[in-house]
């Protein structure tokens, strides 16, 4: 399914923009990137400029090498890049995908913009790609984000014991979550009712 990673796909709602990841973003990302706090549950620390473009470098070929289509997250709000996520471990088959890699500069968590960035995703999995299944996860001891899956309305599958390794080789354990196909309707209802982006 090479194809899919040729696309340039686009998904925005009155929220926030998504746009396909490009090296043209690194000026706005090193506004927002340089922040330890957000990669504390994260398999990378990003503090330098060096280490800034190993990412970007990495994130591209992620999507060459057809593993994953990463995007930049642009708060419209404000009109300035506020974070990256991307869709992942994507199985065309079995029509399954994961939401994951996600970051957000410090000033653009809590604002919903989260919520607003994960429902154009989703939207997009079952509603264009008639996907079955979409799969999310966070550290063990990330609460907050473990908090913002379920709010979703993702159901807590189980623990991934010594799921990855961060960059100083310490393993951690992951939470998984997923929605399903047959649920996406009454997810979309319940959990995006008051979302005015319909």
């Amino acid at each position: 399914m090479s194809s899919f990673f040729e696309q340039n796909i686009t998904l925005e709602n009155p929220k926030v923009l998504l746009v396909p990841f490009a090296k043209e973003y690194k000026t706005a990302l090193k506004e927002v990137v340089f922040n330890e706090s957000i990669w504390r549950y994260m398999s990378i620390s990003i503090e330098t400029d060096d280490e800034l473009d190993r990412y970007i470098n990495s994130t591209l070929s992620e999507r060459i090498e057809g593993k994953s289509y990463p995007f930049i997250i642009v708060d419209k709000e404000t009109n300035r890049v506020a974070g990256s996520t991307r869709l992942g471990n994507i199985n065309f088959y079995n029509k399954r995908v994961e939401i994951g890699w996600t970051w957000y500069g410090m000033e653009f968590q809590g604002t919903g913009l989260n919520k607003a960035c994960k429902y154009e995703l989703l939207k997009y999995i079952f509603e264009k790609m008639n996907f079955n299944r979409v799969q999310l996860s966070a550290n063990i001891d990330n609460l907050r984000s473990q908090k913002a899956i379920l709010k979703l309305g993702a159901k807590q599958e189980g623990i991934f014991r010594s799921n990855y390794i961060d960059q100083n080789g310490n393993k951690h354990d992951d939470v998984y979550f997923s929605i399903i196909s047959d649920e996406w309707l009454d997810v979309k209802e319940r959990n995006f009712r008051d979302f005015p982006l319909f």
